[in-house]
């Protein structure tokens, strides 16, 4: 198998563009990756995978890639007659472009490939333009069997799940899976709280992130209820951001400068996972097969892994993964955050962005923006939020819902290449 590695990667800050459009946001994530592979533009870069779930509430419902980086093209940035790939995979959508990337250089087909992603998410219309849009990500066709799936849940876990315009299904979602994990393993709302406040706290150090505030672990607790146990501070928000990423083959980076060569990084695994509508047992997640087979790609051990970025959309979802990550015991992943373990000089750091609570959740671009914060630490650029001696780091993304699992689960293993 040929050697893979990220030679620039960029993602910009998390923020409401709301005088920014998609054209100038990808120029941004593009111009940037370029910048930090040492390159002058991208006259090398073969194939070009496209990642974004939204641009129809703004009325690019095909083609976005090809219509976003027409201005790239036309001013020679990147070569005219390069093909772009538009892919969506809900949350998963940035790691999807990036897996594919991966594969083309691992084929032989290319030497050097793009992967971009790009969310608006702010509308000018309001919110919920938004989560109407989220909202669509649901099985419409088979809603009415979803929910009956989700009723019954609840009812296992001696609770209800209400539906309505007025409700988030994916909070309302998690929530179940808390209530689940609370009744069968003692989790309380502290300890995810504690996943929420570690979060909040490693934002304050990050320039791309979204918050820039501290919460403690009262605090998140008095936080407005969103859907019980989760409070707003537990809970992503909506954002706006791109990212990008440049990828090479091991014969390409011999052939470039010293000083990238010395910065890259190398995929030792990507592996994917699907969702199953009736899953076997309450541990019985995508995020912990797609881990099993990343550990079984890479040849390493859970515990070899340094630092994480993993999808907590909610803080009761940095709990469950982990534990599929096998950094815990099942069933402890809350007694394993509360105790410290996942602090930046912890055990395993987990989230040292801030995650997706604090550092932002702009859904197509996320992926790529974990990679971005995991392939700094593996450089020793993460500023005051590096983790101590970093050789392999770990990305989790997952994407939507199949019955009562995400629909679609990324796990990457990155490492330092020199």
């Amino acid at each position: 198998m040929r050697d893979v590695y990220i030679i620039g990667i960029y993602g910009t800050p998390v923020r409401k563009y709301m005088d920014i459009g998609f054209k100038e946001l990808t120029r941004r994530a593009f111009m940037g990756a370029i910048e930090d592979a040492g390159m002058e533009n991208g006259e090398d870069i073969q194939l070009c995978y496209f990642s974004n779930t939204g641009a129809f509430t703004f009325n690019q419902y095909y083609l976005q890639g090809q219509a976003f980086t027409i201005p790239l093209k036309n001013e020679g940035l990147l070569q005219a007659r390069v093909p772009i790939f538009n892919v969506e995979g809900g949350c998963a959508s940035g790691s999807i472009a990036v897996h594919n990337a991966w594969k083309d250089i691992l084929s032989g087909q290319s030497e050097v490939t793009m992967a971009i992603g790009i969310e608006k998410m702010y509308h000018p219309d309001g919110i919920g333009v938004t989560l109407d849009a989220v909202a669509k990500a649901e099985d419409n066709e088979g809603s009415a069997e979803w929910r009956d799936l989700l009723q019954k849940a609840a009812r296992a876990a001696d609770s209800d799940i209400r539906f309505g315009p007025d409700r988030s299904i994916a909070m309302d979602f998690y929530a179940l899976l808390a209530k689940e994990h609370m009744k069968k393993y003692g989790t309380t709302q502290t300890h995810i709280a504690h996943a929420a406040s570690k979060n909040h706290k490693n934002s304050l150090n990050n320039p791309r992130a979204q918050y820039h505030f501290d919460m403690t672990v009262e605090d998140v607790l008095k936080d407005r209820m969103v859907s019980w146990p989760l409070t707003r501070a537990m809970c992503a928000p909506i954002g706006d951001a791109a990212a990008a990423a440049i990828l090479c083959s091991g014969d390409y980076l011999r052939s470039i400068p010293s000083g990238v060569r010395e910065r890259a990084v190398k995929i030792r695994a990507s592996a994917f996972a699907g969702g199953v509508f009736h899953r076997q047992s309450l541990d019985d997640r995508a995020s912990a097969a797609a881990a099993a087979r990343a550990y079984q790609m890479a040849g390493i051990k859970p515990s070899d892994i340094d630092v994480v970025e993993l999808h907590d959309a909610t803080s009761i979802a940095e709990i469950l993964i982990v534990e599929d990550l096998q950094l815990c015991r099942p069933g402890q992943g809350g007694p394993f955050t509360a105790s410290g373990a996942t602090r930046i000089d912890g055990d395993v750091a987990v989230n040292t962005s801030g995650g997706l609570v604090s550092r932002g959740h702009p859904v197509g671009a996320t992926g790529i923006m974990m990679l971005n914060e995991l392939s700094l630490q593996l450089r020793g650029e993460a500023g005051a939020n590096q983790v101590k001696d970093v050789e392999l780091a770990l990305q989790e993304n997952g994407g939507g819902f199949v019955g009562m699992d995400v629909a679609v689960c990324s796990v990457m293993i990155l490492e330092r290449a020199v």
